[in-house]
């Protein structure tokens, strides 16, 4: 809802009234304004409305993640370089189901950001693998594949790997 500098800024100012709550005596204001800081602190590093999308998403719900999206207007400016990431992460998963073409160019510029789980780098590179696989570049799906499963530690893609690994053997 906020700009990453307001976030930043409105804990800034409710840490130095925390300090001057400490200096007056009343400790107990001083610890709650702290606690409240880190809310503001910790949605800097996490978005609120990127959680939001996350939770729509969950729900297997593309309209209401991508009404979440859009609420972000300039991600550029109101997103931290993770965020962007994950914002691109996002579209690429909504967009796979209606353009391959504009979701490769979104998962790549994901990975090109940075994610933050291991788990979702390989999901975006096995992503990318099926795109390739459809566009029939073989090589770049093999290799995408690769390192999606040398990213998967907790065995979660496996299924799909090896699936995927068995219609490349058709092609």
């Amino acid at each position: 809802m906020f700009n990453k500098n307001i976030k930043l800024g409105i804990a800034a100012l409710i840490i130095a009234y925390a300090v001057y709550q400490f200096v007056d005596g009343n400790i107990g204001n001083g610890i709650f304004l702290l606690l409240l800081s880190l809310i503001f602190i910790f949605l800097y590093f996490r978005n609120e409305i990127i959680l939001l999308a996350f939770l729509r998403m969950r729900k297997q719900d593309l309209e209401g993640t991508q009404k979440w999206l859009n609420k972000i207007k300039k991600p550029k400016s109101a997103l931290i370089t993770k965020q962007q990431g994950y914002y691109n992460y996002l579209h690429g998963i909504i967009y796979s189901q209606k353009n391959l073409t504009t979701a490769e160019k979104y998962f790549k510029k994901a990975l090109k950001l940075g994610l933050t789980m291991d788990y979702d780098v390989a999901m975006a590179k096995l992503s990318l693998a099926g795109i390739s696989m459809q566009k029939r570049r073989k090589r770049e799906a093999t290799r995408l594949l690769q390192e999606a499963k040398k990213l998967d530690k907790n065995n979660m893609l496996t299924d799909q790997i090896k699936m995927m690994q068995q219609q490349m053997k058709k092609i």
